[in-house]
């Protein structure tokens, strides 16, 4: 049986057959059902994309009928339960949960950019004392690139890896500071002997402690 939809079109009386792929199809294939010659073509209407798909991943597989989310293959039970965060970062990232010498490798690569520019608090610190957090935090977010001029080499690999490196590593310093911020309290430097969830608590929360202990 062929994977052909079959479309009669009662306006014109035309007949169209459309290819089925992964069980869809292509909405500019629908371009061709036409009244008129200068007619732009039929098109979907489907709003908030309910069912509509705009991209194929290799990496997330979603039913959210069946309550179905799947990483790399993986449910998302099984990674809250075995793996931590940067295992499932790495998973994401490379299609494969990383050997025990790999995952060492890649959390001493992650810890190396944990730290934030003190140009960076500065520019944290020009924020209202009541501006929302997640305004903060995208604002700084999208002001990294400023700090590295080799962020906009974005068809060097090695470059867009070192990008979501340093991503990954300060993500939750901002989002840490941003949240001290809105409440009054100074910042605190990452601490690399901790976990990477245990370190962003630690920026979160640590008070007058020598150290954070989550």
């Amino acid at each position: 049986m062929p994977d052909t939809l079959t479309i009669v079109d009662n306006r014109t009386g035309k007949k169209y057959e459309l290819p089925i792929q992964d069980g869809t199809v292509r909405a500019m294939d629908l371009r061709q059902i036409r009244t008129a010659p200068d007619d732009f073509g039929l098109m979907t209407y489907d709003p908030a994309f309910m069912s509509t798909a705009n991209c194929r991943s290799g990496i997330t597989f979603i039913d959210g009928d069946k309550g179905v989310l799947l990483y790399r293959g993986y449910p998302i039970e099984q990674l809250a339960e075995e793996s931590d965060f940067l295992e499932t970062a790495y998973l994401i990232l490379f299609g494969e949960l990383p050997s025990a010498a790999q995952q060492q490798a890649w959390v001493r690569e992650i810890t190396l950019h944990t730290m934030l520019h003190e140009n960076i608090k500065k520019f944290m610190e020009g924020f209202q004392y009541d501006a929302h957090p997640m305004g903060i935090f995208l604002s700084t977010v999208g002001a990294l690139s400023t700090f590295y001029p080799d962020a906009k080499q974005i068809f060097e690999p090695s470059s867009r890896l070192r990008q979501t490196h340093r991503l990954i590593a300060k993500v939750p310093s901002i989002a840490a500071y941003a949240y001290r911020h809105s409440i009054g309290r100074p910042y605190v430097y990452p601490d690399n002997e901790l976990s990477f969830t245990g370190n962003f608590l630690n920026m979160l929360f640590k008070m007058t402690e020598i150290k954070y202990h989550p």
